[in-house]
């Protein structure tokens, strides 16, 4: 029991990732990338759920998570990317700045208009990212939407994508 503890206490204290993580990385949604295998959490914003919807400046419902995620894989186009580890989050999931030539894509992506800077996590490092996208009205700023982390509070209380997608419901 002994050995146990002091194996997994090793295995805790072992930096999150030693080396930048490198390499093709696959979008599995706005925020979230696989590389090697590897589930990455871009660390410090928060990306519409695959699920959710927003509305357009045409007040036409779209999905914004799906549309964060298409944007981001033809945003990569392939290219290498480099991802440096700064912890672990609930799912086990490596969280990490992650970056294509150097540029930082949670930056790009919250510029965009496509995610939110989460402050939670954040520390406001994207939050002049987030309102250069709100004067732009770029993506999610040009019409109306739920952030991410309302919408999945919704969710977890038995609310439905289109009723948790809505302001009126979402709270």
């Amino acid at each position: 029991m002994i050995r146990q503890t002091l194996f997994a206490t090793a295995l805790l204290a072992l930096p999150t990732h030693a080396q930048p993580l490198t390499g093709q990385a696959s979008v599995v949604d706005g925020d979230t990338l696989e590389i090697h295998g590897q589930r990455i959490r871009l660390s410090g914003i928060d990306a519409p759920e695959s699920s959710q919807l927003c509305r357009g400046d045409d007040s036409l419902q779209y999905r914004c998570g799906a549309k964060a995620a298409n944007e981001l894989d033809e945003h990569i186009a392939g290219r290498p990317v480099s991802c440096e580890g700064v912890g672990r989050d609930q799912y086990g999931r490596l969280v990490a700045v992650c970056s294509v030539n150097g540029a930082d894509l949670g930056d790009w992506i919250v510029r965009a208009g496509l995610a939110f800077d989460w402050p939670r996590y954040s520390r406001g490092k994207y939050a002049a990212a987030q309102k250069e996208a709100e004067r732009a009205e770029r993506g999610v700023w040009a019409g109306s939407y739920i952030v991410p982390w309302a919408y999945r509070a919704c969710i977890r209380k038995g609310g439905r994508p289109s009723g948790c997608s809505d302001e009126a419901n979402a709270r």
